[in-house]
């Protein structure tokens, strides 16, 4: 009844209809994505540094974010006129603290008070006209950087200015195109297109009503990668689902009951393989990282739209234009079956299944070698490693640490009681790693102490001296600050990889099994798919360490990549197996493999390579995490489409032979179907 809905002569229409209406409807009222910026907002509430950020809001500098406006002239000492320039800017920034000077006066540091709460444009404004203001009538080789919080926060806020309708229209493209030489026809990569396309809008929508009427932290880059995801995801269903419709076009007459054919086939291998994301999506729901669980829960929602899509929208759509929508290769009756057996793939199914073992062994060895590039990875980048375009902030930064301690400019914050003032600022001040150290403020029952450390931000040596500080201040102080803010952040996503990844692995299997009710073959999957996330783990943190000059991965990246890479590559692995099956029981399962390589090689190979390009044009937005997620995920997805979904499990198939359908027996449950009058029709269907 669903599919004769459809694929009808009328109701198809309707069914276009009610798509169109319902995600113009919710397109409308969406409105914008509320988006945060805060670091503290993405930790849980019981992390020390986001104690202090809750406390800090008490005090009179917890209601700010200041910007540090840095003077320097190379190394030379300041001028007199320097120095006039200097005490102009702070009467005309309104300053309220003094220029500090550094201690051979050959830099200045004026703080400059700006509210908390200013939202992304205003922040952004506010922090442009200081800048021009700074530089405005500067002596003659004297510079000025405006740096600090919010310096900071503003060109991170700058850099996603238009970056997500950027990524959004470069993706539009890079799919346009590969669709246009996949499919070699001047009309049909539109439809698949803009039914893709109306999923991603209706998706955004729904993530911007999620952002405002829940407590999701939804980062600035959040709607960018469900985009890609979205894309990536929903264009490989309309080509597994238009690959098998072209088959049946090339069986049947009548274009409705082949579309009604190729969803039989199609269908449960695209509704499992995005159940299997949406599940493995949810399990970012155990992330201790409030970002990371908004990621999945909209994650999941756009891969959910992607599919209902595809498996309603894109169907009668196809059958609407009708087989004139394929010109100029338009499939015919009784035509395309021998052409399938004759092409690449079934070369290639039929090479590897004459010499599995040497396919085995040279695919693993391959995949080994690439891992090796994990040797020497650092994990966790600084504030300053974050930006992959330049930034004022971190330029500031750099050069403030040449004149300054390290940590001048994002002091750590000791928060105690008046009682214990005393007796915590002198274990602060006796802390290694503690250049200076002060009583800043004191509002009621808190006291805020200010250490500068000797350490540069976000690095090893500043994670200690914070440890060391939370072990030597006494019981009821806090040690919090931005510096112990994203220790408190790597050491949550070091806690959620090792949480999450099981969780993952079991989710995929206990899919895999249910899907193909064989648990060698689940089994053997999943560890092709570990192999290829290390491999492809390993070979993007070479290209980043060696030919990128990045310092490391980002503390996100290898949990982001792996729940991307194993959840979007079980789709080649159901796309495959499941015809492998289908077809092993007639043809036996060496048979079976060679056939379903053969008519799934192609459309295989295609998604694969355009989702991998469009996971990489992440790399159009400006932080490196995102270009690092991009980046490894893309070669991942090749790595999985050329080399493991291809040739290592056909091979893997091959040496097992009927082993690898254990429990199950494809050929036994096809003796019993042909056996049985009343289950032949749906056997027949697949």
């Amino acid at each position: 009844m669903v599919l004769r809905t459809l694929t009808g002569r009328l109701t198809a229409w309707l069914v276009l209809a009610v798509a169109l209406l319902m995600g113009g409807a919710v397109i409308a009222g969406a409105g914008e994505v509320r988006t945060t910026n805060d670091p503290t907002a993405t930790l849980p509430t019981a992390a020390e540094s986001t104690k202090v950020a809750a406390l800090q809001r008490q005090l009179p500098s917890g209601q700010e974010n200041p910007a540090l406006v840095l003077y320097s002239r190379g190394g030379q000492p300041l001028t007199a006129a320097d120095v006039t320039k200097i005490e102009a800017d702070a009467r005309a920034f309104g300053s309220a603290a003094p220029p500090v000077f550094a201690q051979r006066r050959d830099a200045a540091l004026l703080a400059v008070p700006f509210p908390a709460d200013l939202p992304s444009d205003e922040i952004i404004a506010k922090v442009a006209d200081l800048r021009e203001t700074a530089r405005a009538g500067l002596p003659d080789g004297l510079s000025a950087q405006v740096t600090g919080g919010a310096g900071f926060s503003a060109d991170i806020a700058d850099s996603f200015t238009g970056a997500n309708t950027n990524l959004l229209i470069v993706t539009v493209v890079v799919v346009a195109l590969l669709l246009l030489i996949t499919y070699r026809s001047p009309v049909l990569w539109l439809v698949p297109l803009t039914v893709v396309g109306l999923a991603d809008r209706v998706a955004s929508g729904l993530v911007a009503v999620l952002s405002r009427h829940t407590d999701l932290t939804i980062g600035p880059s959040t709607v960018g990668i469900v985009t890609v995801l979205v894309f990536g995801a929903g264009t490989d269903y309309a080509l597994l689902l238009i690959s098998r419709y072209r088959e049946e076009l090339h069986r049947h007459a009548d274009r409705r009951e082949a579309m009604r054919r190729a969803l039989r086939g199609a269908g449960p291998a695209i509704a499992a393989s995005a159940v299997t994301v949406v599940l493995s999506l949810l399990t970012l729901l155990l992330a201790s990282l409030n970002d990371t669980v908004a990621l999945g829960v909209t994650s999941a929602l756009g891969i959910a739209v992607a599919a209902l899509f595809a498996l309603i929208a894109l169907p009668a759509a196809l059958v609407v234009c009708g087989r004139g929508l394929f010109w100029p290769f338009i499939p015919r009756v009784g035509q395309g079956g021998a052409e399938q057996e004759r092409g690449i793939w079934a070369r290639v199914g039929r090479g590897v299944a004459r010499r599995p073992g040497l396919v085995t062994v040279v695919s693993l060895v391959i995949l080994g070698v690439l891992s090796t590039g994990l040797i020497g990875t650092r994990l966790g980048l600084s504030q300053t490693e974050q930006f992959r375009v330049q930034a004022e902030s971190v330029d500031g930064l750099e050069t403030l640490s040449r004149y300054f301690p390290a940590g001048a400019a994002d002091p750590t914050v000791v928060l105690t009681s008046p009682e214990n003032r005393d007796r915590d600022l002198a274990a602060v001040q006796g802390t290694p790693g503690v250049a200076q150290a002060r009583v800043a403020e004191q509002a009621g029952r808190i006291v805020s102490i200010s250490a500068v450390l000797t350490a540069a931000p976000d690095t090893p040596e500043s994670y200690a001296t914070i440890r060391a500080l939370r072990a030597s201040v006494g019981d009821g102080a806090l040690v919090g600050g931005s510096v112990a803010t994203a220790m408190d952040t790597k050491d949550a996503a070091g806690r959620d990889l090792r949480v999450i990844v099981p969780v993952i692995l079991l989710v995929v299997l206990l899919v895999l099994g249910l899907l193909l009710r064989a648990a060698v073959a689940a089994v053997l999957l999943i560890a092709t798919v570990i192999a290829s996330f290390v491999a492809a783990l390993g070979a993007g943190s070479w290209l980043f360490r060696e030919l990128l000059g990045y310092p490391g991965l980002d503390n996100q990246v290898p949990l982001y990549a792996f729940l991307f890479l194993v959840a979007l590559g079980v789709d080649y692995n159901i796309f495959l197996v499941t015809r492998a099956r289908e077809e092993a029981a007639t043809r036996g399962t060496r048979g079976g493999m060679i056939h379903a390589l053969a008519a799934t090689g192609a459309v295989i190979t295609s998604a694969g390579v355009l989702l991998a390009a469009v996971f990489a044009v992440l790399g159009v937005l400006p932080i490196i995490t995102l270009t690092q997620i991009g980046v490894i995920v893309g070669l991942g997805v090749l790595l999985d489409t050329l080399l493991v979904r291809t040739v290592l499990v056909p091979a893997l198939a091959t040496l097992l032979g009927d082993r690898f359908w254990w429990p199950a027996d494809p050929a036994a449950a096809h003796r019993a179907a042909q056996a049985d009058p009343v289950a032949q029709p749906a056997a027949v269907a697949g």
